[in-house]
């Protein structure tokens, strides 16, 4: 088997191991924002919950993604994240108010802050054998899989008359299925660094100022894109009061996700950070569509919220492993996520707020700061092929 053969095996058995992951807590994050609502949750304390999650998840990341490179433990830290990550989410299913689900929600994103930022790392070194946005794009969309089996085995939960409780609880799974796996690629590909060719680091304090560009125009989109559990809550609030059909809403989101993933993937290996500005571009679009519309807007705003989050996770990622050296990735993926988060939070928080006093100015508020990243992600565009 080639190197390139063995790399991309390694990338698909990470692939496997996040599409059982994300089957696992994104189908919990289908319903959570209902479930919170049915517990006697506001749109103020959803949107705090969901963005408070994210600041936790994001914000450990720099902490992790430190370690991660003093120690040099990629693997028992992403065993680690991926062992709390998956294994909360059932517990859901024994809560009853939702203080105590809020308090899962956020410790499921605490397990996956502490995953993150190793298993990005060990998937750049495989995906720099392949092509970095087809690595990254290839691992997106099979998390995306992952991504709507979740919601869907939830629906079909609901559907049947299992309830919240059901729904949560078939989603172990998923879990254990992925954990295995994780020990399965961790034996058989335990320096995943040996598929990246050994390269002279540029000796610079810190990291480059281009990632720090970088980020400001990714934190910008951050802030500006509604996270789903405000999208679930407020579909309740419009009358959707089947919870099978916003987790169906979420799991088409989530296909096209993964669509989204490869084709956008493929073309940052082509045309660079210009894939990323056309997403955002498109996906700008679905404040007006979901929170404006009816079921059938919405259906269409889903669509590109799916583009927007599809080519956000696989284009933003390897954007980052080319402007930063390989012994710094780990530093480098935690900074970036905790920016990442604080933004998400500061933006979910808003959006909250805006919700429960004005619609029209959420959805101006998620258009403008979308739209500004634009001429920023063309700023590092131009300066990083000049530099190349």
């Amino acid at each position: 088997m080639t190197h390139k053969h063995s790399a991309l095996r390694f990338v698909i058995l990470l692939g496997v191991v996040s599409l059982c992951a994300d089957a696992t807590y994104e189908g919990a994050r289908s319903i959570t924002g209902a479930y919170l609502g049915s517990l006697g949750a506001t749109g103020t304390i959803v949107g705090l919950v969901a963005g408070l999650g994210e600041l936790i998840g994001y914000g450990l990341r720099i902490g992790i993604g430190y370690l991660s490179d003093r120690t040099r433990q990629y693997w028992r830290i992403t065993t680690l994240g991926y062992a709390i990550n998956t294994t909360v989410v059932p517990l859901l299913a024994l809560t009853s108010t939702w203080p105590a689900a809020a308090g899962l929600m956020i410790a499921e994103r605490t397990g996956k802050a502490i995953r993150t930022p190793p298993r990005d790392v060990l998937l750049s070194h495989g995906a720099m054998q392949i092509g970095r946005g087809f690595g990254f794009g290839l691992h997106e969309a099979m998390d995306q899989i992952g991504a709507v089996a979740g919601p869907l085995m939830v629906a079909t939960m609901l559907a049947w008359q299992f309830g919240f409780r059901g729904g949560f609880g078939i989603l172990v799974i998923p879990a254990m299925v992925g954990l295995g796996v994780l020990m399965i690629t961790q034996r058989l590909y335990p320096n995943p660094k040996d598929f990246e060719p050994t390269t002279a680091d540029l000796e610079t304090a810190g990291l480059p100022r281009l990632f720090w560009l970088y980020l400001a125009g990714i934190g910008l989109i951050a802030a500006g894109f509604a996270d789903f559990p405000l999208i679930a809550f407020h579909l309740q609030q419009s009358g959707v009061n089947a919870p099978s059909q916003i987790a169906l809403l979420y799991a088409l989101a989530m296909g096209v996700d993964a669509i989204a993933a490869l084709l956008f993937g493929r073309w940052f290996d082509r045309i660079g950070l210009w894939s990323l500005m056309l997403a955002v571009s498109l996906s700008l679009f679905f404040a007006p569509l979901v929170f404006l519309g009816n079921l059938a807007t919405a259906i269409l705003g889903m669509v590109l919220w799916g583009i927007g989050m599809g080519a956000q996770e696989s284009i933003m990622k390897a954007a980052v492993a080319g402007l930063v050296p390989a012994d710094r990735r780990g530093s480098a993926f935690g900074i970036f996520n905790t920016g990442y988060g604080l933004a998400w939070f500061v933006g979910s928080a808003l959006m909250g707020i805006l919700y429960d006093r004005s619609i029209p100015w959420l959805v101006a508020f998620s258009i403008a700061l979308q739209a500004v990243s634009i001429p920023v992600l063309l700023k590092v565009h131009r300066r990083f092929h000049r530099l190349s």
